[in-house]
C-alpha cells in the first residue's frame, strides 16, 4: 500500500523519471513480479530513461526511498531479498494447522522423471523471479552468490550422484568470472566424482544480441579479464538486466525440454485428489468440535 510519512516534492525532471519508474513497476506488478531496485534500474537504462552508471543507480535508490516515504510508490513494489525477518511457524488449533498443510501440500512433481534437474543462479537478486518457475515444477533452486563454497559443492555432489541423468541449469553474468563459473562448477564437482550435464541458460551472447541489455565496463581487476576482453571487448553484461518475464519464460522452456510433461501433469492431478480428501477430513474434525 501507499503510505505517506513525510511531505516530499520533486522537480519536474525528477518527477518525470519517477513516473517512468512507477510505470515499469506497475507493468511488472500486473504480471505478478516484484522487482529489486537493481532490476528496476536496468529497465530504466534499457529504455534510455537514465544513463548506465553508479551515480544514476545511487540517485534512483534515493528517489525510490523518498517516493515511498512521500506516498507516491507502493511499499510492496520494491523487494529486498536479503533483509528478511524470520518468525517461527504457529497456528491457532488443529483445523488451522491442517488447513495450512493442505495449502502447501505438494507431492514430488518430478516423480518418475528420467532427468533430475537443479537450477543454479549466480546471485540472490534473481531468486524471487526464478522461484516462481522452480516451485511450479518442484525443482531445487541454488543461489551461489558468485563462486560456490567447497561445502555447497560437496553437498551438491552427494545429491546429484544419486541420479544417473542429472542436469544443472545455470544463470549468471556475462563477464570474466560469470563465464568461468561453468568450468568451475564442472571441475569442482568432478573432484567429488560427480558428472552432471551443466547448461548455461543465461546470460548468453545470443540473448545479449536479442534483448540488448545495457552494458557495463569489463572488470579489469578480475584475473580472467584479459582473456574475456580479447574475445568480447571491454564491456560485460549482468543477467539481472534481462526482463523478469524473459528470464521466467527462458527457464520454463529449458525445464520443459528436460521433463516428461505427461508424468508431471499426472502428479499435479494426484495432488488435487489428495487435497479433496484432506479437506473432507478437516470438515469432519470441525463437525466433531462443534458437537
Amino acid at each position: 500500500m501507499k503510505q505517506q510519512f513525510e511531505a516530499v516534492k520533486f522537480s519536474s525532471k525528477t518527477a518525470a523519471k519517477l513516473e517512468h519508474a512507477i510505470k515499469i513497476l506497475d507493468e511488472y506488478g500486473e504480471q505478478g513480479y516484484v522487482l529489486t531496485l537493481r532490476q528496476l534500474y536496468y529497465q530504466l537504462v534499457s529504455r534510455a530513461i537514465i544513463p548506465n552508471n553508479l551515480k544514476e543507480y545511487s540517485k534512483l535508490s534515493y528517489l525510490l526511498v523518498k517516493a515511498r516515504m512521500g506516498g507516491y510508490v507502493d511499499w510492496s513494489a520494491i523487494e529486498d531479498r536479503l533483509r528478511r525477518p524470520d518468525l517461527p511457524y504457529w497456528c491457532i488449533d488443529i483445523p488451522d494447522a491442517l488447513e495450512d498443510t493442505i495449502g502447501q501440500y505438494r507431492l514430488n512433481r518430478q516423480r518418475g522423471q528420467a532427468n533430475y534437474i537443479e537450477v543454479w543462479v549466480e546471485k540472490d537478486a534473481l531468486s524471487g523471479v526464478l522461484k516462481r518457475i522452480t516451485e511450479e515444477y518442484h525443482i531445487r533452486l541454488c543461489v551461489n552468490r558468485g563462486y560456490s563454497s567447497a561445502t555447497a559443492m560437496y553437498n551438491a555432489a552427494r545429491r546429484l550422484r544419486r541420479y544417473p541423468n542429472s542436469h544443472i541449469i545455470y544463470l549468471g553474468d556475462h563477464d570474466p568470472s560469470g563465464l568461468d563459473m561453468i568450468r568451475d562448477i564442472e571441475d569442482r564437482l568432478e573432484q567429488f566424482d560427480c558428472y552432471p550435464t551443466v547448461h548455461r541458460l543465461a546470460l548468453t551472447s545470443e540473448q545479449i544480441e536479442e534483448h540488448d541489455p545495457p552494458p557495463n565496463p569489463a572488470k579489469w581487476k578480475d584475473t580472467r579479464a584479459e582473456k574475456y576482453i580479447a574475445e568480447f571487448g571491454e564491456v560485460c553484461w549482468e543477467v539481472d538486466a534481462l526482463p523478469p518475464d524473459v528470464l521466467s519464460e527462458t527457464l520454463q522452456n529449458a525445464i520443459l525440454g528436460l521433463i516428461d510433461i505427461d508424468k508431471f501433469e499426472a502428479v499435479k492431478e494426484r495432488e488435487i485428489e489428495d487435497k479433496v480428501k484432506l479437506n473432507e477430513f478437516v470438515d469432519r474434525i470441525k463437525e466433531e468440535d462443534d458437537e
